[in-house]
């Protein structure tokens, strides 16, 4: 029973987990690396195809599925297994793939040609992307899968896209049976329409994601409605301050899930009358129509949440509406950028990487008036989060783009369980695991989160490096040691001690504010002289308690 990393190992991206046991190989997802991971993956497939007997793939996704075209280019013909509503949305996501792959190639190879240099082959072709959709096998939650006479599998909602799955895989040995949860992407409990996660309580190994495994999304121990609703007046006011400012609001979104949810709170902003006007919102992307289209037709599927089954129940589409229009032509979408009037704009990609979003970036970033909305995870290396971190001018075609557009970021959007999910989420195994793999995260927060379950939850959890393989039978697993954690509490502390020397001068400059206003103050006004006093004294209160507080915490 031996696993390898090929993928998602002390990285966000490129999901690629091979699982080999009595003489049959799963594979676990095989997405494409994004951003700084494709430097230190690369793209190319990192084990030959015929060592796979068959295929689990845990969501649509392309840093899940992103590689699975180059299985049937090599030859590939076994089975690939994922729910319905993934094989659906794959099969939209996969060909769109393809043709982002062709089109890059026919890019460089203008440009090579003009240099005398050879053409360069694509990753992988649309006929690739036709062939591998084929092999799709759909599976129910719940439902048993005969792998080999000693393996099966079974799935459950992972709560983070249309279809996403955990899975759970039985492997039969000597000592008896063991098993391993492979988490997918574990979804956030407040995500927007779709059901929250569902959990598995036995395991004697698990593999889980950690991409928000360093932060909170501050929505804890809140009804799910109301943050449904909080989150929806708050696109609200951010589109209605881009069309007062008279501009752009422009959201960078991936097609499949995120794009659908933002279609949600509008539907919720119209529904609950948060605007007195028609918003015009255009979706951009020939991608995401078709997958608006398949989540459309599965509304009568047990996939929604309670909330968006109500809408549904309703009668009311929760994702469409008279104002939405959808672009997939490029004259439309090059329209766009000539309007006069506001618009929300949604265009993928959701990280800024390729696609339509990259030409309206550069047609509103330069814009006092625009604004740039930011609504999932932004992974390092990419243009997304440089924008994020407040880069003041970006390159975008070879040219330099100021950064003049308001940047804002809608908090709680992520489809990803926080640092409190994921714990949540591995705590729910009835008893603890042999061990737990941490993946799925930046370097740092992937060995963080590893050694916050072990510390805190007692887990011996572990975060693989890119390659590793291990027999879960014989092999002693490693335990997670604590530089990353320890990194973190020492950054964290030092950030700590800046604020607190940001406050102590602004107390300074409070104080030396109230003294030049005392005088200037006419002594003789009474009432003004002693509003000025009751300010000193509550101040002086205020710092009196602190420090009263501090010295008996220092005995």
């Amino acid at each position: 029973m031996e696993i390898t990393f090929f993928g998602a190992a002390r990285t966000v991206t490129g999901s690629s987990f091979l699982l080999e046991h009595d003489g049959f190989s799963l594979l676990v997802d095989l997405g494409l690396p994004q951003g700084s991971d494709e430097k230190k993956m690369g793209e190319e497939l990192p084990f030959s195809p015929t060592m796979v007997d068959a295929v689990l793939l845990t969501h649509a996704h392309i840093d899940h599925s992103g590689r699975l075209p180059l299985l049937s280019r090599f030859g590939y013909t076994g089975p690939v297994y994922s729910t319905q509503a993934t094989a659906e949305l794959s099969s939209i996501m996969l060909e769109d793939s393809a043709h982002i792959q062709e089109s890059e190639a026919e890019w460089k190879n203008r440009k090579r040609k003009r240099h005398g240099e050879d053409p360069v082959e694509p990753l992988y072709r649309t006929e690739d992307a036709l062939s591998v959709l084929e092999l799709f096998h759909p599976v129910g939650y719940g439902e048993r899968v005969d792998l080999s006479p000693t393996m099966w599998f079974e799935l459950r909602d992972a709560g983070h896209l249309l279809g996403s799955a955990s899975a759970r895989i039985h492997c039969q040995t000597a000592e008896g049976e063991k098993t391993i949860v492979f988490s997918g992407d574990i979804g956030n409990i407040d995500q927007p329409m779709i059901r929250d996660p569902e959990y598995f309580h036995h395991a004697d190994f698990v593999v889980m994601e950690s991409t928000y495994g360093d932060r909170l999304h501050g929505t804890e121990d809140r009804d799910e409605g109301q943050i449904l609703l909080e989150r929806a007046k708050k696109l609200a006011s951010i589109t209605d301050d881009a069309f007062r400012r008279g501009g752009n609001l422009v959201i960078p979104s991936f097609s499949v899930g995120r794009t659908q949810e933002i279609l949600y709170l509008y539907r919720i902003i119209i529904d609950k009358k948060l605007l007195d006007y028609e918003i015009p919102v255009f979706v951009d992307s020939p991608l995401s129509a078709k997958a608006t289209r398949v989540f459309s037709s599965c509304l009568r599927d047990d996939y929604f949440d309670d909330e968006a089954r109500a809408m549904i129940d309703r009668g009311i589409n929760p994702i469409l509406f008279p104002s939405l229009v959808t672009i997939t032509d490029v004259e439309g979408s090059k329209a766009l950028n000539e309007r006069k009037e506001s618009a929300v704009i949604i265009s993928s990609s959701g990280m800024c990487e390729a696609g339509r979003i990259r030409h309206h970036l550069k047609y509103n970033l330069w814009r006092k008036d625009s604004t740039i909305l930011f609504v999932g995870y932004q992974a390092e290396g990419t243009l997304g989060r440089s924008l994020v971190d407040g880069t003041d001018h970006v390159t975008l075609f070879g040219e330099q783009i100021a950064v003049n557009a308001k940047i804002e970021i809608l908090e709680g959007t992520s489809g990803h369980a926080d640092q409190k999910g994921l714990e949540k989420w591995i705590s729910e195994f009835k008893r603890k695991p042999e061990a737990v793999f941490v993946v799925h995260g930046e370097e740092n927060v992937s060995q963080y989160f590893a050694s916050k379950l072990k510390r805190e939850h007692g887990e011996h959890a572990y975060a693989p490096r890119l390659y590793e393989r291990f027999d879960l039978l014989a092999d002693e697993i490693p335990l997670q040691d604590d530089t990353a954690l320890k990194k973190r509490t020492a950054e964290d502390l030092r950030s700590s001690f800046a604020e607190l020397e940001k406050s102590t001068e602004k107390l300074k400059e409070i104080a030396e504010r109230m003294q030049r206003h005392a005088s200037a103050i006419d002594l003789a006004d009474e009432k003004k002289a002693n509003k000025l006093r009751d300010a000193v004294l509550r101040l002086t209160s205020d710092v009196s308690f602190l420090v009263s507080k501090w010295n008996k915490d220092a005995r």
